[in-house]
């Protein structure tokens, strides 16, 4: 999940600018485009984003660290350490299904905004 994640160019390119606080964002979806091309257009969101939380923070430390890293393990310590302050039941390291800690990590990054 981590993995792929990284290699999201939007995602990346969204905590990018989400690390600095105050920034505003303009979000285009390929739908709005390709809704542009009928009757009607349709304008692209802008969102001024506060100050990250821990877990944006986290999580962008780790992307970054996976698209720069010359070295070729990347550890996510700080990004499950975040995760586990949410999600109690990633304590413990038991085996978790990857679509939860993707839930999880997404809808704790959408709380911070």
């Amino acid at each position: 999940v981590l993995q792929n994640l990284s290699q999201t160019p939007v995602l990346r390119e969204l905590l990018k600018e989400a690390k600095i606080p105050g920034t505003t964002i303009k979000i285009e979806s390929p739908e709005l485009c390709m809704l542009c091309c009928f009757s009607f257009k349709q304008e692209p969101q802008l969102i001024k984003l506060d100050q990250p939380g821990p877990l944006t923070l986290a999580m962008h430390q780790f992307v970054t660290e996976m698209q720069e890293t010359k070295k070729g393990v990347v550890t996510p310590k700080e990004l499950f350490a975040q995760v586990c302050k949410r999600a109690i039941r990633f304590k413990g390291y038991q085996q978790q299904d990857s679509h939860e800690l993707l839930r999880y990590l997404l809808d704790g990054m959408r709380a911070e905004e």
